[in-house]
């Protein structure tokens, strides 16, 4: 018997025994015999179709598991005669898509007198992968069900608005407004929902968040359907990317996700022309086989179209394989030059390394070789793109990526196919419009060309495109790309589960983060809207103190839960449910904003309002995701964000990576983020209970319900006072006079006066600062808490431009403050420029102190001594504002000091 076959490097198969190593001999020697005899490439093919069959349902042992190839080809995956018949008139789609290639050209260049301009390349590679979809698959929103979401590639959307020209949904005047938004009826310059709320429903021109977004969308689709909220199982995401956005992170972070949870209601499309914006996105290498070999690792469906049927002829005469080798070796860049070059330099240079490429070459025609390498695409032929389509539809268990070769600017002419500066480009010439025209073979005359400006051009509204158009349309369900909101308010919750904060906690020490935690377990077990509650945390739960949800409420998971938890002995085990309400993503705070967004959108995706809440880590929140926050206010979402263990010294230990003291300052920038820093598990009630009203109750006359709501919380354990009468109101809008200097230490009545300010756990050591002001120095002062220094600088901005229109109109914070005696002195956990947000609406003498600068590990205590705003360091500071102003002795201060060892 031989020896067991070994590799000429070791084998993990070398681990197992080999119960027939005679066998496995005469395979690896038949395997070299096919090589030697009939070249590498027989010997490959032939290993490939082995594999395939072996891996095959239906085959005479059901299938062999197999890991799968990660490269195949440069092929496509499927073959012309296995397309499916076509089933839409072509001719009339063809010209469809020619007036849509024309309009978008036309917008941009009319637009370019204002130095505006536009994109117009990468519609016009991907024109036909948008109109196969609108004619064939893509279903609107008046069918049943929510209809399916489009992901449209942020540059596209020139094309867009031409079709929705054609389609009677934009006029010619709505198109010369194409990015002049000041006058409230321009086009936006990409998708964005908040500026074109009809039309767009995803924003997805900052690059890598909408292939992100679509995956968490589709997984949200999902959670929707298990937890019997709606049935979304006709609905299908559909992403269109490029092949250069594929580099951000973001692109590719959550493939994983969608390969292990089988989520085939999702296909990416990602038009591989193979440029970004500057250059080739792989010049020295095949951008389609690494993006192939990183889905299929993912366990993604790989459907790769990428030659038009000119090729066929080719790859019919390939018997060597030295066509399929050339391609292989081929980068990117050098198939870019191809595209530009005469027939003379493709047939050298690409045929002519290799005697049977030259003999394949010999048997072409000049003008077959630049339609191979110019024009013959499969994104740019309708059966290749609809077979594609297909083939993502029918396939099941995993979702599918599509790999779409096309050329950048195609159409365009040749001072655009190609071209590495095509993206810049923001306007056609007379001259490249005429050649356009005949291209495209469109009715228009020269005379309509000699003008100014080039014509729209529309077939009439009776013509047979526009009815053809609209059959199609009305048969899938509508006008796509589109964005419809039917209002449904949620009923407001019963007052009991508020209040219960509201009482306070008697001599009981709860932390603010679970105050709301206690808070939003009440609301879920609502019998109108607990089930619409939708928490979500990226791995970080029990540091939450929310692991009492696991058993009632269960995480999430489609396949609920196979095996038996470590902790099932005990009250609070880990559950998972595939209608588990909680979404818990693991260590990905861009993941987890993701699945937020899908659900703050809901009411308008599916028409069923979502209360999503995201908790995490107060640093990794803002300063992480900031881009994501944006592009959920863009989206209009809606929802609670909790920056759990915030402030910049109330993280013991933990250090500068987790010391936060200036999310709300990148918060503040945000506008629909309406941001709180709540001191009392009072004031998180009546906030919670304000947004609730606010983002799902009945809309009120000039009150944005497109927002969301930004509360952070602290870890740090504080006896909860409470409610005091009468400070909802000033709770809501951001101050109001907690303790008066009487309901302190009492002091003379002619005492030295001032006001301290502040926010989240800083009131607690104001309060420390009020009783010895009054005890060690005679100083009498107020303290106010204030739950957000954004919305009364917000309130102030609006007084002002409301002065600038002729009204007399006061901040909140002047009147709030009015008559107060002394100086201000505002404290936070925050930097500085956090309370500073009010200071110029502040008639009083200002004083801020915060926590500038990096956090550092140590106890509370010693972290807050160090950045000065211990309740003896406030002190101080206090003082020194009084002596500024000459109501206490200077050295009154450096006493002070002294006296705390400042």
């Amino acid at each position: 018997m031989p020896d067991a076959v070994r590799l000429p490097r070791p084998s993990q198969l070398d681990q197992i025994p080999d119960r027939d190593s005679e066998e496995t001999a005469e395979w690896r020697a038949s395997l070299d015999a096919v090589t030697k005899a009939a070249g590498p490439h027989r010997a490959a093919y032939l290993m490939r179709r082995t594999l395939e069959h072996a891996s095959a349902a239906g085959t005479v042992s059901g299938g062999v598991a197999l890991p799968s190839l990660l490269e195949t080809e440069y092929l496509n995956t499927i073959p012309t005669s296995a397309e499916p018949a076509y089933p839409g008139d072509e001719a009339l789609e063809a010209r469809i898509t020619a007036w849509n290639r024309w309009n978008a050209a036309a917008m941009v260049t009319r637009g370019s007198r204002q130095g505006l301009g536009g994109h117009i390349a990468t519609f016009a590679s991907a024109a036909w992968l948008y109109e196969t979809g609108f004619q064939h698959f893509f279903h609107g929103k008046e069918g049943a069900g929510s209809g399916d979401q489009l992901y449209i590639q942020g540059h596209a959307s020139p094309g867009i608005y031409a079709r929705a020209f054609l389609d009677g949904r934009l006029s010619e005047a709505q198109l010369d407004r194409f990015r002049q938004e000041a006058g409230g009826d321009g086009l936006p310059s990409y998708p964005h929902p908040r500026r074109l709320p009809w039309l767009w429903e995803f924003p997805t021109v900052s690059m890598g968040l909408g292939p992100l977004s679509a995956i968490y969308q589709a997984r949200f689709n999902r959670y929707l359907e298990h937890r019997g909220i709606k049935d979304t199982s006709d609905s299908h995401v559909w992403a269109f990317l490029g092949d250069g956005e594929m580099d951000e992170p973001e692109s590719t972070a959550a493939l994983a996700l969608a390969g292990r949870e089988g989520l085939d209601n999702l296909t990416f499309v990602i038009n591989c022309n193979l440029q970004r914006l500057d250059g080739p996105v792989r010049p020295n290498f095949k951008i389609v086989q690494e993006l192939e070999a990183q889905f299929r690792a993912a366990g993604w469906n790989v459907v790769k179209s990428l030659w038009g049927v000119a090729w066929d002829e080719l790859f019919a005469q390939d018997t060597e394989g030295a066509l399929l080798g050339r391609l292989r070796q081929t980068p990117d860049a050098q198939f870019q030059t191809y595209a530009t070059r005469d027939a003379a330099y493709i047939r050298d240079h690409f045929f002519g390394a290799d005697p049977a490429l030259r003999t394949i070459a010999a048997g072409l025609s000049d003008a077959k070789l630049l339609e191979l390498f110019q024009t013959s695409r499969a994104g740019h032929e309708p059966r290749k793109v609809y077979a594609a389509y297909r083939a993502a539809l029918e396939h099941k268990g995993a979702p599918t990526v599509i790999l779409a070769q096309t050329v950048k600017g195609y159409t365009l002419g040749a001072g655009f196919e190609s071209r590495n500066a095509n993206h810049q480009m923001k306007k056609l010439t007379a001259a490249q419009f005429r050649t356009m025209r005949d291209l495209l073979e469109l009715p228009i005359p020269d005379s309509a060309l000699d003008a100014d400006l080039v014509p729209y051009w529309h077939p009439g509204e009776n013509s047979p495109e526009i009815r053809y158009l609209r059959e199609r349309r009305a048969a899938l369900g509508g006008p796509a790309p589109a964005r419809s909101v039917v209002p449904t308010p949620l009923p407001m919750p019963a007052d009991k589960a508020f209040t219960a904060l509201e009482k306070g906690s008697g001599t009981q020490e709860i932390a603010t983060t679970m105050a709301f935690v206690r808070l939003v377990k009440d609301l879920m077990r609502e019998k109108e809207t607990g089930r619409r509650w939708v928490p979500v945390v990226p791995d970080e739960a029990r540091t939450f103190g929310m692991e009492s949800l696991f058993p009632s409420a269960g995480l999430y998971s489609p396949k609920g839960q196979t095996y038996d938890p470590v902790d099932r002995d005990q009250l609070l085990y880990y559950k998972e449910a595939k209608d588990g309400q909680i979404l818990n993503e693991g260590i990905t705070e861009a993941g987890s904003l993701a699945d937020f967004t899908a659900a703050a959108t809901s009411y308008a995706t599916h028409g069923e309002p979502m209360i999503p809440f995201y908790i995490f880590y107060s640093m990794f929140g803002w300063q992480r995701t900031a881009d994501q926050f944006w592009a959920l206010a863009d989206q209009l979402g809606r929802g609670f964000v909790i920056g759990a263990t915030a402030g910049r010294t109330t993280m013991t230990g933990e250090g500068l990576q987790h010391a936060d003291g200036h999310s709300h300052l990148i918060a503040s920038t945000n506008p629909a983020a309406i941001s709180y820093d709540p001191a009392f598990a009072y004031e998180v009630a009546v906030i919670v209970r304000e947004g609730l009203r606010r983002m799902y109750g009945p809309e009120r006359e000039g009150e944005d319900q497109n927002v969301f709501y930004y509360l952070t919380v602290y870890n740090e354990p504080k006896v909860q006072p409470a409610m005091p009468e009468g400070v909802a109101e000033g709770i809501v809008k951001g101050l109001y006079r907690y303790r008066p200097a009487a309901g302190a230490v009492s002091t003379p009545e002619d005492a030295p006066r001032l006001q301290l300010l502040a926010s989240g756990t800083a009131v607690h050591w104001a309060l420390d600062a009020q009783r010895l002001l009054a005890e060690d120095w005679g100083v009498a002062a107020d303290v106010w808490s204030a739950p957000s220094w954004t919305e009364l600088r917000r309130d102030a901005l609006e007084c002002d431009a409301a002065r600038m229109r002729g009204e007399d109109r006061v901040p909140y914070v002047t009147r709030a403050l009015a008559g107060a005696p002394g100086p201000v002195v505002a404290v936070s956990d925050w930097m500085r420029a956090v309370p500073d947000q009010i200071a110029q609406w502040v008639e009083q003498d200002w004083t801020s102190v915060g926590t500038d600068g990096f956090g550092l590990s140590d106890t509370r205590e010693a972290a807050r001594r160090h950045f000065g705003v211990d309740p003896q360091s406030v002190v101080v500071q206090a003082l020194g504002a009084l002596a500024r102003r000459g109501d206490v002795k200077p050295e009154t201060v450096r006493k002070a000091a002294e006296r705390y060892g400042l």
